[in-house]
């Protein structure tokens, strides 16, 4: 018989020794997100803001400066989530930057 060496194929990540060192291209992100409600009505959600910030603080500060209603939601996979009411994706993100809060670089914006 002969003997054949076969390597079978896996999954490779080539960003997975990224994700480990604190390489530039390694940092997390906070993800401001819009999702469509009903109609005309929208939800802006924030997610990924770090733990020693107070939500609630912060919260308190962007339903003052925008005038909408919002709320801190506890998701399991997620952390603790900021929802507002309305289209505030840019508003929060000038917030969060004017605040000194976040960098520019470390503010990702999703949606339409």
């Amino acid at each position: 018989m002969v003997d054949i060496d076969l390597e079978i194929p896996t999954t490779f990540d080539p960003f997975a020794e990224a994700k480990d060192s604190g390489a530039p291209g390694a940092k997390e992100y906070v993800h401001i997100r819009i999702q469509q409600r009903n109609g005309k009505k929208s939800l802006t959600t924030v997610q990924g803001l770090k733990k020693e910030f107070s939500y609630d603080k912060i919260l308190k500060d962007l339903k003052k400066e925008f005038c909408c209603n919002g709320n801190v939601v506890q998701d399991k996979e997620l952390g603790k989530v900021i929802q507002l009411q309305g289209d505030q994706r840019k508003n929060v993100s000038q917030f969060l930057i004017n605040a000194g809060i976040l960098k520019k670089d470390q503010i990702k914006i999703h949606g339409f």
